[in-house]
């Protein structure tokens, strides 16, 4: 399936809870399950769909990656086998009351492993497919290797920018080292999938996939927050009562001169829009946002006080 909206395929609203996921799929897999239609390629069809659906959408890590990218994007990166990879669908048919995928589920998904989608990473020849690894005759055939997860530190300059990382991986002893492309806008907790660099199958099949995940660095300026960063700009108490213009570097390194109004309380925040962090895979970006503190004289002079005074007498 490609360019699939996996919410419409199973009727359910994007902020759908997984309680809702999940009865929205046990109605749909009651009306179109092999079993109950015989010979019917409409309803074996419209039954992998919503399996798919289910898969993606049941899974919080898939889930998010997907309403994350779209799901084109989500289509590049998650291959069939990543798709339905410790999804049983056994026994989650089973939890459902059809007692395991038996007769025609069987047929459609090889037991369990959904071989006929192009995308099974199960071996089959008899036997049962259940998870991690397919079983004839009491012999384990090929499967995945695990996904690796690594978590890299990203300086602000780079989530702004991009860059290529280097990393190296350990398998068993022996070391591989990769470049990575690191694309704009990979904030705190974004991953990216690296194919076929995980670990490898125990049992001869390919192996799993690389998950690059992103752990943005502390800058001595600005604080990130999403793809909003923030910066503190100190003005004087007059230039608060008065009114005052300031200049702003931003982390691309361009100044921007803004007007702090009149009357500009301590710890206003001023937005400068889409001068923040890009999106990732976008052409949008996130905010900057200008904090205003207020410096406050910790000794005041003599003439300071007696203008002070007359304030007071005024009013202020």
């Amino acid at each position: 399936m490609s360019a699939t909206d996996y919410y419409k395929v199973l009727g359910v609203d994007k902020r759908a809870t997984a309680s809702e996921i999940k009865k929205a799929y046990h109605k749909l897999a009651l009306k179109y399950h092999p079993d109950k239609n015989k010979d019917d390629k409409a309803a074996e069809t419209k039954f992998k769909e919503i399996s798919e659906a289910y898969a993606v959408l049941s899974d919080k890590e898939k889930r998010e990656q997907y309403d994350t990218f779209g799901s084109a994007g989500f289509q590049q990166r998650y291959s069939q086998e990543d798709i339905f990879r410790n999804f049983d669908i056994g026994d989650i048919l089973k939890e459902f009351g059809f007692g395991g995928a038996r007769g025609g589920a069987r047929q459609s998904f090889g037991g369990g492993g959904f071989s006929s989608m192009g995308g099974s990473p199960f071996s089959q020849a008899g036997g049962g497919c259940h998870g991690g690894g397919c079983h004839s005759g009491g012999q384990q055939r090929s499967t995945t290797g695990k996904d690796l997860e690594y978590e890299i530190g990203l300086t602000l300059e780079e989530l702004y920018n991009g860059t290529k990382k280097t990393v190296t991986l350990n398998h068993a002893g022996s070391n591989e080292t990769i470049t990575v492309k690191i694309p704009k806008g990979m904030t705190q907790g974004k991953k990216i999938r690296v194919p076929g660099k995980g670990e490898p199958s125990p049992y001869g099949g390919p192996r799993g996939n690389l998950l690059i995940k992103s752990s943005p660095l502390p800058h001595a300026q600005f604080q990130i927050d999403g793809n909003d960063v923030s910066i503190v700009k100190n003005i004087k108490l007059t230039e608060s009562l008065m009114g005052t213009k300031v200049d702003i570097s931003t982390p691309v390194g361009k100044t921007i001169s803004i007007t702090v109004p009149p009357g500009t309380r301590h710890k206003a925040r001023m937005r400068l829009s889409k001068q923040g962090i890009p999106l990732m895979n976008s052409s949008e970006s996130g905010n900057l946002f200008v904090i205003i503190d207020v410096t406050m004289p910790e000794e005041l002079t003599g003439a300071q006080k007696k203008l002070i005074e007359k304030l007071t007498k005024t009013g202020l």
